[in-house]
């Protein structure tokens, strides 16, 4: 079942089940999807879609960031409990290990040589990783890995 079949299915079962939250939520994703599909011309495929729903999630993130630093804590919670509803529609997130790893493989095929060359090991690593790890932890291995080359 692909990602827009999925919220579908759960944004009837939501409406069934007067689950609010859950049904705003979903409603808010399909939309941010569909403008997305109008933006680019075609259907888009699951992993634009899973970019998607990560933008959503970076959205809720920061929101709950700020009323929290406004002193909103209701509002910040709605917002992360919206974030937890977006992230069941990722697929399994790679651990930090499995981008290590990945990282590693990446670098010795674009023969990186220091903290120069992230953007070439990130234009390469971040298609493999899109929609399993979030690009903030991805940068901050990479960005580790390869100071530890630049300074042998």
């Amino acid at each position: 079942m692909s990602l827009k079949q999925q919220l579908q299915q759960d944004l009837k079962d939501a409406m069934r089940a007067k689950d609010k939250p859950r049904l705003s939520t979903i409603r808010l994703l399909l939309a941010a999807i569909k403008n997305a599909e109008i933006d680019a011309g075609h259907p888009l495929e699951e992993t634009e879609a899973f970019v998607i729903v990560e933008r959503q999630i970076k959205q809720r993130r920061d929101a709950a960031s700020e009323f929290s630093k406004g002193g909103r804590n209701e509002r910040a919670e709605e917002e992360l409990a919206e974030m937890a509803i977006l992230q069941t529609y990722l697929p399994p997130q790679l651990s930090k290990e499995e981008i290590t790893r990945l990282a590693n493989d990446t670098i010795r095929e674009v023969g990186a040589q220091g903290p120069a060359d992230l953007g070439k090991v990130m234009k390469r690593l971040m298609p493999q990783v899109r929609g399993k790890a979030e690009g903030k932890l991805v940068n901050q291995v990479v960005r580790e890995l390869l100071s530890g080359k630049g300074s042998d």
